[in-house]
């Protein structure tokens, strides 16, 4: 068996150009470990196309350097209106930067030269996806894909204010002033939420956030849900209620070491589909998929069970 053909997706603008002024230094470590072509971008949305056009040349393997946002941009690139486009081919994953939610779940290391090796050795384990049909901006309708988390309420918002914060100042510091701004800002929406496609048990709730969760970590580190897997042929559904900022201020930690699922505040369960709508059609609920707000609700999230290739560490490490 051959070696495969590796085709590494690079945005050189990721981080205000440091990938850029890094990529000569980190493609020599690379190369090193085994040959791959290189893909460019130039804009949003060209990681997906790039991905997708790399996969019909003949790649076994595609490559995203960056970030959660990056990584479900390539994501999106395996599959064609929800459909794979080539079955049997992998996505690998080198972190760079700061956003890091989805790797964790994976146990890739952040460190370069260790993520490197893993590509290498090129070790798979098949996950599940998740379909995410949405209303756009515009009211029209859409699908993406994604491995890690898409939620909706407050995180959107915090996704909306951050997009615009980017702008003047930057990844980190617009993220937390974001975040502060949109506590601040927003007012809990009512939703109604109907699990597996069984309407007679639909709930009605005053939300925060839902995270729908393939993977376990969103928002910067949050623990959001600690039970998930990414191979289970489920979603873990955490509902974070009616949060006022006390309880933002006070039980932040829990968020973030996962003790917040016996939160009176909190609900959690598995379900394979979620269909969402706002209580009043007037409401408009933003999505957030991995830092980018595709969109508002209605909007039903489906697994797809076994549907992408990942290359992961042979043997587990610490999450």
């Amino acid at each position: 068996m051959g070696t495969p053909r590796v085709v590494i997706v690079v945005n050189p603008n990721s981080q205000g150009g440091a990938l850029g002024k890094k990529w000569p230094e980190l493609s020599d470590v690379i190369r090193r470990e085994l040959p791959f072509e290189v893909a460019r971008t130039a804009g949003p949305g060209d990681a997906t196309r790039l991905a997708a056009e790399a996969l019909r040349g003949g790649a076994e393997i595609v490559v995203a350097v960056g970030g959660d946002g990056t990584i479900n941009e390539v994501a999106n690139g395996f599959f064609e209106h929800g459909q794979p486009v080539k079955p049997g081919a992998a996505l690998a994953i080198l972190p760079f930067g700061t956003g890091g939610d989805f790797v964790r779940t994976a146990r890739i290391p952040k460190d370069w030269g260790a993520a490197v090796k893993i590509l290498a050795r090129g070790h798979r384990r098949t996950i599940d996806v998740g379909r995410l049909d949405l209303t756009t901006h515009a009211g029209k309708d859409a699908v993406r894909m994604f491995t890690n988390i898409a939620s909706f309420g407050l995180s959107g918002v915090t996704d909306r204010f951050a997009n615009q914060g980017k702008k003047r100042f930057g990844g980190k510091v617009s993220f937390f002033a974001a975040t502060a701004r949109a506590i601040f800002s927003y007012e809990n929406q009512r939703v109604r939420l109907v699990f597996d496609e069984q309407p007679a048990d639909a709930v009605d709730m005053t939300i925060s956030t839902v995270a729908v969760a393939n993977g376990r970590y969103f928002g910067g580190g949050m623990f959001i849900a600690p039970d998930a897997e990414l191979d289970d042929g489920f979603f873990d559904v955490v509902a974070l209620g009616d949060f006022g900022l006390a309880d933002f201020v006070l039980q932040s930690r829990r968020l973030y070491d996962g003790s917040h699922l016996t939160m009176d505040k909190v609900s959690h369960r598995k379900a394979r589909v979620v269909r969402a709508e706002p209580a009043s059609p007037w409401q408009r609920v933003e999505l957030d998929v991995d830092g980018e707000t595709p969109g508002i609700l209605p909007a039903t999230f489906r697994v797809v069970p076994r549907a992408l290739d990942l290359i992961v560490p042979s043997r587990p490490g610490p999450s």
